[in-house]
Parts: C-alpha cells; sequence; structure tokens
C-alpha cells in the first residue's frame, strides 16, 4: 500500500529592519545543502507547533509567527512532501560573539547564519526557498494578529440538561484546548477576549494560565446574550489595537464576527467563514514601521493574510491571501 503524504513545516526567521532584514539559513552536512529552518512534524503533532520546535531545534531561536507563506510540494523518496511555512520575527539574539553566526544543533545542522535576502538568496541549494524569499516580499513582514477561535468539542447540546452556557468541554475539548494553547504561542497573543459560555472560557483557559493572564468575558458574544452592535464594537476595538488578540466565540456567531472584521478591514471578504470546533482563524492586520497598526486611506496598499486552521483531528491548513482593495 502506498504511504501518505509527508508533512512538514519550517519558517522564513528573520531579524532587524524591516526594509532591509537578514534571514537566517542552516546547513545541514548530511545532504550539503543550504535550506531554510524546516524539518517532519511528529504523530499527531499541530503544523504550527511543528513549525516552532524545527526552527529552535535546528537554529535555538525562539520565534513569533507572522503571515503564512505558500507550502511547498517536491517529491521525496518516492512521496509528495508538504513543507508549511511561515514569516517568523526572531525574538532571541545570536549566541556568537560575532553576531552573524549560531551555534547548531550539532546533529542535522552543523551551521547557522544570518544574511541579508540577497545574499540568502545566493546560497540557498533549492529553488523552492529561493521563491519563498520572493515571497517574504510581496506584503509587510510585521502584521498584528486577531485571531478568532471557535470553542472546543463540548459534547452534545440535546444531551446536555440544564443552562447550556454552562455546559463544559468534554475530554477531545480539553485536549483541543492544551493543542491551543501551544499554537496560540505562536502569535504571543496578549489580549483575551471570549463569550461568557464555559465552553469558549475553558478552550482559553490554558493558554490563559501558562502565560498569567486574564480572560474579559463578553456576554454579548455568547449564542444566548449575543448583540451585534457591542459585538462590533469588541471586534473593531480589538482591530484598532496594537496588540495581538484572541478572541473566543460560537460557531453560529463566528460568521458574523468574521465578516465584521472584515467590513472594518475595508472590504476583505472571504468565501467560507465557518470555522470547524476548536478550529481559528488568524487575521494579519499590517503594522506600519513605527510599530503602529495601518489605520489610515493607505491601509487598502497593504497586504492582510486571513489563515483558518484546526486542531482535531490532525490539521490541514486553509490559506486565504486577501488584499484590502479586493472582495
Amino acid at each position: 500500500m502506498a504511504k501518505g503524504m509527508i508533512r512538514a513545516a519550517g519558517a522564513v526567521v528573520w531579524r532587524g529592519n524591516e526594509a532591509d532584514p537578514e534571514v537566517v539559513l542552516v546547513h545541514r552536512p548530511a545532504y550539503d545543502d543550504w535550506s531554510l529552518p524546516k524539518g517532519k512534524l511528529r504523530r499527531g503533532e499541530h503544523v504550527i507547533a511543528g513549525a516552532l520546535r524545527e526552527v529552535r531545534e535546528e537554529t535555538g531561536l525562539r520565534v513569533v509567527l507572522g503571515r503564512a507563506l505558500p507550502p511547498v510540494h517536491y517529491m521525496h523518496d518516492g512521496r509528495l512532501k508538504r513543507v508549511d511555512y511561515w514569516l517568523a520575527h526572531a525574538l532571541d539574539e545570536p549566541t556568537a560573539a560575532d553576531g552573524d553566526q549560531m551555534a547548531a544543533d550539532g546533529d542535522e545542522v552543523d551551521e547557522v547564519v544570518w544574511l541579508p535576502v540577497e545574499e540568502a538568496r545566493r546560497r540557498l541549494t533549492y529553488a523552492w526557498d529561493r521563491s519563498l524569499l520572493r515571497a517574504t516580499g510581496a506584503a509587510p513582514l510585521l502584521t498584528t494578529p486577531l485571531i478568532l477561535v471557535r470553542h472546543a468539542l463540548a459534547g452534545s447540546r440535546r444531551e446536555w440538561r440544564g443552562d447550556d452556557d454552562r455546559r463544559p468541554l468534554d475530554e477531545r475539548g480539553r485536549a483541543q484546548a492544551e493543542v491551543l494553547a501551544t499554537v496560540l504561542g505562536a502569535y504571543r497573543p496578549s489580549v483575551l477576549v471570549s463569550s461568557h459560555s464555559r465552553r469558549c472560557t475553558q478552550t482559553l483557559r490554558p493558554y490563559a494560565d501558562r502565560h498569567g493572564l486574564e480572560i474579559r468575558e463578553e456576554r454579548a458574544l455568547s449564542e444566548s446574550g449575543y448583540d451585534p452592535r457591542e459585538a462590533e464594537r469588541t471586534v473593531r476595538g480589538l482591530l484598532a489595537a496594537h496588540e495581538p488578540a484572541v478572541l473566543c466565540s460560537h460557531g453560529k456567531v463566528l460568521p458574523e464576527l468574521l465578516g465584521m472584521a472584515g467590513e472594518a478591514l475595508r472590504g476583505v471578504r472571504t468565501a467560507d467563514r465557518t470555522l470547524a470546533k476548536g478550529g481559528f482563524a488568524v487575521l494579519h492586520r499590517a503594522v506600519d514601521r513605527a510599530g503602529a497598526v495601518v489605520d489610515d486611506d493607505d491601509a487598502a496598499e497593504h497586504v492582510l493574510s486571513l489563515e483558518r486552521y484546526t486542531t482535531y483531528p490532525p490539521p490541514p491548513r486553509d490559506l486565504v491571501v486577501c488584499r484590502t482593495d479586493r472582495h
């Protein structure tokens, strides 16, 4: 029987001035090649968690993810391989004294270097890696994410006895919440807003506890207390802020919230606004070089990335990249 597709993940890690960044490359002695940091997913590992782990293992860097880049497909040992990539901003400084070379992992990688983009493009061994560097220049590097989460699995509404707002996550839902605690950390959200329903707050609780954050509960985001005007005020407030944020709500409410976000961002639309339970959408908004979210008339020239992910079963990714001047 033929084996399935190989899944892998990695990142274009950058540092410095957004107008003239440096990117990190790794040298693999087994292949004697220069590539972007990446590696195969572990069984059951979320693709975002895999990207973070591989970057950390191969470069020693902690990063915060930006927008997703086009996935790469190629044949490896007779099997199709897919590698998902993100832009990633380095949070750590190199460990070497010269500031240009870092400690490699000593196993798969024996050299890690920072290079200007053009020099990195010349050094990379594979054409698909070079194409990813070209893709990084197609839109701003710095973005501020708004992450909209649908609560995790919470059993059957029909079988629950009592106030539906008190219905808790089931065993699979609690596992999804733990996955979310890891993958949300890729974006470092510092503002957490949720429907007051128990299954929504429980979905964000593991992430909140890991990072010592409070969850702001909003009845207007719930099924039982949904208020379109208050909900839109909340969405617009999160978009106007300069901080990465998460909003957790319900399957019946989230399509409206995604629509509100699109209208607030000058007409961004997606054909499918639905999310699976435990799934999430990441909406990246461009920031200017001073670090402020772009919200003036020039925003129409900035690219926004809208990405949808699942957490259970093992997740595929649905990527939609939109310009604000297109519907």
